[in-house]
């Protein structure tokens, strides 16, 4: 009696992994196919177009001028791993969520509900400004900053944002001020609200 529920309990055991990784493995497969898909392409397409309109407004490009030094002045000795540490209450990420940009991708965030997370970034891919505090300080060397800085806009891969825990996909363009790529706008879009 007591092999025979053993046997039965390994047997629900083994289903139901099973089954969750039949699960996940459709939730993975429907993501993918919906980035092959050319009507979703058309969508993303389109967003990227929003946000290099955005990267080429007043409140964004005006970031990059004076008010910026001091502001980098005083995050000149952030790390990701101290960036890491701190919490959406600390005083940088505070001041960060408040800047002009940021207010203007708020207002921006307003008329687009699928848009889940914004930043901005400085040419060393350090943060300028941002919707709410993104899991890293800076992006150098990975490609929603390094493309952008190229001056080519850049797509991302459907994801689950460490962020916000949604499935979402980013997309990143140059921002540009007076001809000169001065930094990156990277925007992330809910895809079950596009």
């Amino acid at each position: 009696m007591f092999k025979s529920c053993r046997s039965v309990l390994l047997s629900v055991f083994v289903v139901s992994v099973f089954s969750m990784h039949i699960s996940s493995f459709l939730n993975v497969s429907s993501a993918f196919a919906k980035e092959k898909d050319p009507e979703f392409q058309a969508k993303i397409d389109k967003k990227i177009a929003l946000v290099q309109e955005w990267a080429n407004a007043p409140e964004v490009k005006s970031q990059f001028g004076a008010a910026d030094v001091a502001l980098s002045a005083s995050n000149k000795d952030m790390t990701n791993d101290k960036w890491k540490t701190l919490t959406v209450l600390d005083a940088q990420v505070k001041a960060l969520s408040k800047q002009p940009a940021a207010l203007f991708l708020k207002q921006q965030k307003e008329k687009e509900p699928s848009l889940s997370e914004a930043f901005l970034s400085r040419a060393d891919g350090t943060k300028m400004a941002f919707l709410s505090k993104p899991s890293g300080w800076s992006h150098l060397g990975k490609p929603k900053h390094d493309v952008p800085m190229s001056g080519k806009s850049w797509q991302g891969e459907v994801e689950t944002d460490a962020s916000s825990g949604s499935k979402q996909i980013q997309v990143a363009v140059p921002v540009k001020v007076d001809g000169k790529v001065v930094g990156s706008l990277v925007v992330g879009f809910k895809i079950t609200l596009m």
